[in-house]
């Protein structure tokens, strides 16, 4: 059914958000005792290849980012190398399983993937981003020594226009399971009515009956309260179900009262789904729900629970710097609350579905998400291998699969992450529309169409035409699997697209960098929601969403910065972040935070007096150290209404309102050593905020900082902030000493980040030069209780010590 846009656009759900696991069975994680090796191991597979000189090592793992950056190397994937790998694990399964089904499940392997179990090839998946499961059972030998090998082959290795990784970068998890179970993502959740004193809400299980007879069930369902912890609604249903087929049921029940998801309070219910016959449980999971409804209107925007709102979206890709793409989730926890506090609401995950890690955040955090299944679709995109826009491109890629498995792999996107009440929208494609790369039209010989075109209508290209067929096709698959969520796509060419059925196959638009569109296209296609699903951080692309209560937000490119799609060597990635690759927020996030956050701001960076007197930057940093008397420019990025600037206890220059053109307040001051601070004021002067800067002295020490105390898990991980100081602790900005870490107790380094984008050395030893004088540790439990001391050193500074406790908690 298609959610038809004539005006208004409302989806009501109850959404389910732990999914990281295939929620069916018990699982257990799989991540421990691996053996790898990077080659082309002939005959890989086979259980007598002797393996016991393979490296030894736990998942996630991404090979590519432990390689050696390399100008031979292709630019758009970071100047890393990719390669072919193998994986092998051995296990024992107990006899007592016999009976049951076994499989493999893996949260993402990029790319290429084939999985054997003794010697068995049990499948191949291409796509390096979506998760998918495997049966083992008919190969396994119960009682006994079983052999698991996965050949990962991404010799393309420059295969995307950003950094992928190579390896078993996420999760995998081992699942038993009775012959008759809860399919594969099969718990499907969504309210048919929401109100405050009542939501109606539905769930449909998939029951896989992979016996050989008949078999009569049970299915219940509990739902907790999440603040009482009481039961607030339960259902029962009997069902018969035919061997060696899925059945499908439906049972609806009412919550009273019902606490809303929302982005102030994201609200999470407890879902308990059993699976009884003849009076045992033969199957169960444990979920969390929320419920919210959403409310598109093609002249009001966008409403979360009957609120207009705002979104105030950034693009992500699914790297962290130094740790490449098996990112921990306590990483990705840190990098979304830092985004959430700067005023970010949204999340779009560019351009590919990423790991559950991130999904599950949102639903807890309150952060929206835009999910995206594609980058290209039938013809690959440019692929830069010599720097960004440069030289002459590549064209590997997801295209040359897209054929084959799109179906596939769109429909487990959805099945997957259609339970989150995080994921607000569907997107089935990123820029496939951008013109002559390679679609073209004869529209693009007009003028005035304010696109950036190469060539004009170029007609032995492929016809534009052909992508309204291909989106109508992907948009019906979203729709066979979920109708509490519009269709969309980010569209890089409208002008072109417009003369297709492409836009008109979306139920929501997204237009790439082309606000200037907005007016007119709103005048022209009265009953298209507009969105800017990927814009720039100008004022003006703020302002037109901020003034144009018909467009519901934007995306910006991007929330961090990240590896691949790099510029001329040396260049390690793609440096518009908000925040950098250790996850530190740059001086631009404090930009967007005075515009977008609710909550007072301020904040001051400085730069010398440009000849260009109109030159009012954004990326000024947090530095007070120049020659004395040097003409600086001091420029304040805050949403109070006026601004006041205080050097040394007295009030240089004067009191300056905001200003809604630029969002930027500056004076032009002498430098003069010691404390520089702003504060913000309201209309009535009322101080609401400041910040200060103090000019430090040389290098003296090294301040040390872990986020957590006590990491309680055995695989858990601390993020460990190290900073350069003087001798008075004021932070030294400038430094870029070369720091030295060393552990004792039961973990290791995961890595080192300084966030230097010009910095192609070595990030795989425990030594790195910082960057504005600071760096990010990672450190990972390795599996035991104790204490774990970490020495941080640097020559001619003062040493520093940092002790965290490993619990099993």
């Amino acid at each position: 059914m298609k959610i038809k846009l004539l005006l208004i656009i409302t989806a009501m759900l109850l959404v389910v958000t732990i999914q990281a696991k295939p929620q069916f069975g018990r699982d257990q994680l799989f991540n421990d005792n691996w053996r790898f090796k990077l080659s082309d191991v002939k005959d890989g597979e086979l259980t007598n290849l002797d393996d016991s000189n393979w490296r030894q090592l736990n998942l996630p793992h991404d090979w590519t980012v432990e390689g050696v950056y390399s100008p031979d190397k292709a630019s758009s994937t970071g100047y890393l190398p990719g390669g072919i790998g193998w994986y092998r694990k051995t296990f024992s399964v107990p006899e007592t399983e016999k009976g049951n089904k076994v499989y493999i499940y893996f949260e993402g392997v990029y790319n290429h993937s084939e999985v054997f179990i003794n010697g068995n090839s049990v499948g191949k998946r291409p796509n390096g981003y979506i998760s998918f499961m495997y049966d083992l059972t008919p190969y396994i030998k119960f009682g006994h020594e079983n052999l698991i090998s996965v050949k990962v082959d991404h010799s393309l290795d420059a295969d995307s226009r950003w950094y992928t990784g190579s390896g078993i970068y996420r999760n995998a998890y081992l699942v038993y399971a009775s012959p008759v179970h809860i399919d594969l993502w099969g718990v499907y959740c969504k309210a048919t009515n929401v109100t405050d004193k009542k939501a109606v809400v539905s769930v449909e299980t998939t029951i896989h009956n992979e016996s050989d007879k008949a078999a009569n069930i049970l299915v219940s369902y509990q739902v907790i309260d999440p603040v009482s912890g009481k039961i607030v609604a339960r259902s029962f249903k009997s069902l018969g179900t035919e061997s060696t087929k899925k059945t499908v049921t439906s049972q609806t029940f009412s919550i009273a009262s019902p606490r809303r998801w929302s982005l102030e309070q994201p609200n999470l219910y407890t879902l308990k789904t059993i699976i009884f016959q003849n009076g045992k449980v033969i199957d169960q999971n444990e979920q969390q729900i929320g419920i919210r409804t959403l409310t598109f209107d093609p002249n009001k925007g966008f409403a979360l629970n009957g609120v207009w709102t705002k979104v105030k979206g950034v693009c992500i890709h699914h790297d962290a710097g130094c740790l490449g793409s098996a990112v921990p989730r306590e990483v990705w926890k840190r990098r979304l609350t830092t985004l959430k506090e700067m005023g970010c609401n949204a999340i779009r995950m560019s351009h590919n579905p990423q790991a559950p890690d991130v999904y599950e955040l949102c639903d807890e955090l309150g952060i929206l998400v835009m999910d995206e299944a594609f980058d290209e679709w039938e013809f690959a995109k440019k692929k830069w291998i010599s720097g960004w826009n440069k030289g002459t491109p590549g064209f590997q890629g997801a295209a040359s699969y897209f054929a084959d498995w799109s179906d596939k792999d769109l429909g487990d996107m959805i099945l997957r992450d259609r339970n989150h009440a995080s994921v607000i929208m569907w997107s089935i494609g990123n820029e496939v529309d951008y013109p002559n790369d390679p679609y073209s039209h004869p529209i693009l010989d007009h003028a005035n169409i304010n696109q950036p075109v190469q060539g004009g209508y170029l007609p032995n290209n492929p016809k534009a035409e052909r992508l309204g067929a291909i989106a109508k096709r992907l948009a019906a698959i979203v729709r066979g699997l979920d109708t509490s969520r519009p269709v969309t796509a980010a569209l890089a060419g409208v002008v072109m697209s417009n003369e297709t059925e492409y836009p008109s196959s979306l139920d929501i638009t997204g237009y790439n960098y082309t606000e200037e569109r907005y007016a007119l296209d709103h005048a022209n296609y009265p009953k298209r929601v507009i969105f800017g699903s990927e814009n720039g951080h100008s004022m003006k692309s703020w302002k037109a969403v901020r003034d144009n209560e018909y467009i519901f937000g934007q995306f910006l490119w991007t929330g961090i910065d990240y590896l691949g799609e790099s510029g001329s060597w040396p260049s390690r990635g793609f440096y518009s972040g908000f925040l950098d690759f250790g996850g530190f927020i740059k001086p631009r996030g404090h930009f967007r935070q005075a515009l977008w956050s609710t909550k007072p701001v301020a904040y001051i960076g400085t730069y010398s007096q440009p000849k260009d007197n109109r030159f009012l930057s954004t990326d000024a940093w947090p530095v007070w150290n120049y020659v004395e008397g040097k003409m600086v420019r001091i420029v304040c990025y805050t949403n109070a209404s006026k601004a006041l600037l205080i050097l040394n206890g007295k009030q240089a220059g004067e009191l300056k309102n905001q200003d809604d053109n630029t969002g930027v307040i500056y004076w032009d001051i002498p430098f003069h050593e010691g404390k520089l601070e702003v504060i913000g004021l309201d209309k009535k002067d009322n101080q609401t905020c400041s910040y200060a800067l103090q000019t430090s002295g040389k290098p003296d020490s090294i301040t040390a900082q872990s986020d957590i105390s006590e990491i309680k898990d055995f695989h858990g991980v601390a993020q460990v902030t190290v900073q350069i100081v003087d001798e008075k602790g004021i932070p030294v900005m400038i430094s870029e000493d070369e720091v030295t870490c060393a552990i004792e107790g039961p973990a290791k380094l995961l890595g080192l980040e300084a966030s230097n984008n010009s910095d192609m050395g070595n990030y795989s030893d425990n030594v790195q030069r910082v960057y504005h004088g600071r760096l990010i540790a990672y450190v990972q439990a390795t599996g035991s209780e104790g204490k774990v001391n970490l020495k941080f050193t640097a020559p001619w500074l003062k040493e520093t010590n940092v002790t965290i406790k490993v619990l099993n908690k």
